[in-house]
């Protein structure tokens, strides 16, 4: 079985697997424009989406093929990368297959692969997920497809053969698509359509389903399982399709994608989920940083969001992936104001910001670029400043995004989808949609999970959980591209000792404003920081070994949740103060104390102390 390995590891975690504290498993909501649990402290998601094979027909609209699988693959994600949260596709064609008939066992099985997630500690977003409408617009001999709407929509709404004549790229379908375009119009204007049930409003009919899926998943998972949901994605990259006469991209924002998010909002309140909030999109195309597709956006005409919602964006470097318009490789801060403009809506609107699709190709055309581009997206998720401003002007540094990348396929490259529903046509390479290669994970041929870009690239030092509210956080990763080594945090001369202690090691900066509480700040600690090995320089204390945490200890190390082998560092804080820590595994022998003072007179000249 291709899984064998995985599935024998998975079914001895429970014994194995490390122990939750009383600070784990919070329920997170949205207060002061952070995610927040209920101790008050600061929370950072970081994961993947999972995965594309949920947009293929191969396992009948699953991210897995069982729910063995999705276990081993939580393992795998939880070991290879110590993602916290994962965001979770479903689609309304496989919710409802025929008019009015929920398939039950569908979402029974979409429950089951989210527990396999939340089992490992890690949260889930649902997404209710849509490219191009619907699959079955398209072709059998179509060169490309999409997901989305059931058959009967499509069938019920008499749309013409679809064509986009020499189309590149998936955003010249959903512009230039004749097909495409009309379904997505009357998606967004409600249109009426007879079927085998009586005459439907398509948008109206979307949102009953959406509320059966909700209340039915919530029914089959356990309490603790739905704990660590925390919230729903109403629809995946939301497009006018065309615009009315003398409507604009800002207009249509306003005056349709916000009434759907608003009527999606009242559904989740019907059906159970009133204490999570709704992760809403904007059009698209208004960050896209190629001009022929970028749009204004960004809900720039809608009233603040407020805590009940969370301003939920994607960000590709479309001119990356071209191959024409960014010959080179990402550098140093290339991405920081992208992310910056993510951060600044999300502030504008009153709420928490969220990066739920970033990435690029890991094979084919461009992934020369990859590393670069990774390491400069997770740079523009980590702090506002690029590596050779951040020393300097740290107190601009924050906040720090959260994110899920695109994406994690343990099925990457052995797929066999029939594309379109056509037997000529099946397709077994990269992510088997739209010839599209993104996933960070692959299965080698002994059964193993393993990572498809450079793990120093996606196990990440971050800060899970932040005891008040961070001030400041940089992460060098001393990513590879090819045999170079990408460092482009480089501590300053004026800090010698610091230097000295990290010498060529990863290293990462957390400044934080302390709440006074009792929980723990908590960071992630990659494979490559064992604790036994990792040194800590901080306000609060200074270790080379981190110990083990029993509680007692201001700076200490634990298992995280789920399989055992992964780490966090707890840096424990019963104040209101200013506080930083320096986290490396650089094999330095500087003096601590030499350090400690160095990062003191920094922070305090940076942030006043």
């Amino acid at each position: 079985m291709l899984f064998l390995v995985l599935l024998l590891m998975s079914l001895v975690t429970p014994a194995g697997a490390a122990d939750r504290f009383w600070f784990d498993d919070a329920a997170v909501h949205v207060a002061d424009g952070a995610f927040r649990d209920q101790y008050g402290r600061e929370v950072v998601l970081r994961g993947f989406n999972v995965s594309g094979s949920a947009k293929l027909a191969e396992y009948r609209g699953l991210p897995f093929a069982s729910t063995a699988d999705a276990r081993s693959s939580a393992a795998a994600m939880r070991r290879l990368t110590g993602a916290n949260a994962v965001r979770f596709l479903l689609t309304w064609a496989w919710i409802e297959p025929e008019p009015r008939l929920i398939d039950l066992a569908y979402l029974d099985k979409v429950a089951e692969q989210i527990s396999a997630f939340t089992d490992q500690g890690i949260r889930v977003l649902l997404d209710f997920h849509q490219d191009l409408y619907s699959r079955h617009l398209f072709n059998r001999d179509s060169w490309y497809t999409g997901d989305g709407a059931p058959a009967w929509v499509v069938r019920a709404g008499g749309y013409p053969r679809e064509s986009c004549g020499l189309c590149f790229h998936w955003g010249q379908n959903m512009k230039n698509n004749n097909a495409v375009t009309a379904a997505t119009y009357d998606f967004w204007h409600n249109r009426e359509v007879t079927t085998s049930a009586g005459p439907i409003r398509i948008r109206d009919e979307f949102l009953y389903a959406a509320g059966e899926a909700m209340a039915r998943v919530k029914s089959r998972l356990s309490a603790d399982a739905f704990r660590l949901v925390v919230g729903v994605d109403p629809l995946n990259e939301p497009y006018a399709g065309r615009y009315d006469s003398g409507q604009d991209s800002i207009e249509w924002e306003r005056d349709l994608l916000w009434p759907f998010h608003q009527q999606f909002r009242a559904r989740m309140d019907q059906v159970g989920w009133a204490d999570k909030p709704a992760f809403v999109e904007p059009l698209v195309f208004w960050n896209q940083n190629v001009d022929f597709f970028a749009e204004p956006g960004g809900f720039t005409d809608v009233p603040p969001l407020g805590q009940r919602y969370v301003f939920n964006a994607h960000f590709y470097d479309g001119k990356a992936q071209s191959g024409v318009l960014m010959p080179g490789k990402a550098g140093d801060g290339q991405y920081t104001g992208d992310f910056n403009k993510i951060r600044d809506r999300a502030r504008a609107l009153g709420t928490a910001g969220i990066v739920t699709e970033y990435g690029h190709p890991v094979d084919g055309n461009t992934s020369d670029k990859k590393s670069t581009v990774l390491k400069a997206m997770h740079q523009g998720l980590d702090s506002r400043l690029s590596g050779t401003q951040w020393w300097a002007s740290a107190a601009s540094s924050g906040p720090v995004l959260s994110g899920s990348q695109w994406h994690w396929d343990v099925n990457y490259d052995r797929h066999h989808e029939l594309m379109n529903d056509n037997p000529d046509k099946v397709r077994t390479d990269g992510d088997a949609m739209n010839d599209e290669h993104f996933s960070a994970v692959h299965v080698d041929d002994n059964g193993i999970a393993a990572l498809t870009v450079d793990e120093r690239l996606v196990d990440r030092l971050f800060p899970r959980a932040v005891a008040g509210t961070t001030a400041a956080f940089a992460y060098e990763d001393r990513a590879r591209d090819g045999s170079t080594v990408l460092t482009w945090n480089k501590i300053p001369d004026t800090m010698p000792a610091v230097r000295a202690l990290v010498g060529t090691g990863q290293f990462g900066v957390l400044v934080w404003r302390s709440n006074g509480g009792t929980a723990p700040t908590e960071l992630h600690l990659p494979a490559s920081f064992a604790p036994g090995a990792t040194t800590v320089v901080s306000s609060i204390g200074s270790v080379r070994g981190v110990p083990a945490y029993t509680g007692a200890e201001s700076v200490a190390a634990a298992a995280e949740p789920g399989v055992t082998g992964v780490n966090r560092l707890l840096l424990s804080t019963r104040d209101s103060n200013l506080h930083f820590a320096l986290v490396t595994n650089g094999a330095g022998g500087a003096s601590l104390e030499a350090a400690r003072a160095e990062l003191a007179a920094w922070a305090s000249a940076a942030f006043g102390g």
